[in-house]
């Protein structure tokens, strides 16, 4: 397994990657046309090659001899939903669940706080949606700590966050 900067011939991977995470973690009794239109609008190759693209943005990808396996996007210059939090955001962070358990993210996570190091930022934050227990564990395990709430929108639907952050120093 290599982590390495992501790079544009790498778009179509990242965005096959959310649209399975992303599903899985959150379509658990099925997918409906709502969700399905987000996701397919969402996590397109185009969409992701401006993110890699974007100077704001900073996406590490894990790749094992078959192809990519999870990936980390850094955004700076977020403003964080709650008070004390700095402008760095873990904005994705996504394993292939058949991956997961295999100490993939702990070196993804590892990576992607020694870039927010090396820009002197104080902490990170980012947000998971309330009922993903094992992402939760993942970042408490890892020193991220609760630090309030926000709601994710799709749409006029609305589903409660939890905003961790992590002290850098």
């Amino acid at each position: 397994m290599t982590i390495r900067p992501a790079q544009a011939s790498d778009a179509s991977s990242i965005a096959a990657v959310s649209i399975e995470v992303w599903l899985g973690a959150y379509m658990k009794r099925g997918v409906s046309a709502f969700f399905a239109d987000y996701v397919l609008s969402t996590f397109t190759a185009a969409n992701t090659e401006k993110l890699i693209a974007d100077p704001t943005q900073h996406i590490l990808v894990s790749q094992n001899a078959e192809g990519i396996d999870g990936f980390i996007r850094v955004s700076a210059g977020s403003t964080a939903p709650v008070e004390g939090c700095s402008d760095l955001e873990i904005a994705t962070f996504y394993v292939q669940p058949r991956h997961q358990g295999k100490g993939i993210g702990a070196r993804l996570l590892d990576a992607a706080l020694g870039h927010c190091r090396r820009m002197r930022a104080e902490s990170v934050w980012l947000t998971t949606n309330a009922e993903n227990s094992p992402a939760i564990a993942f970042y408490l395990r890892k020193g991220f700590e609760p630090v309030g709430e926000t709601h994710f929108r799709i749409g006029g639907e609305s589903y409660l966050n939890n905003v961790y952050s992590r002290r850098l120093s």
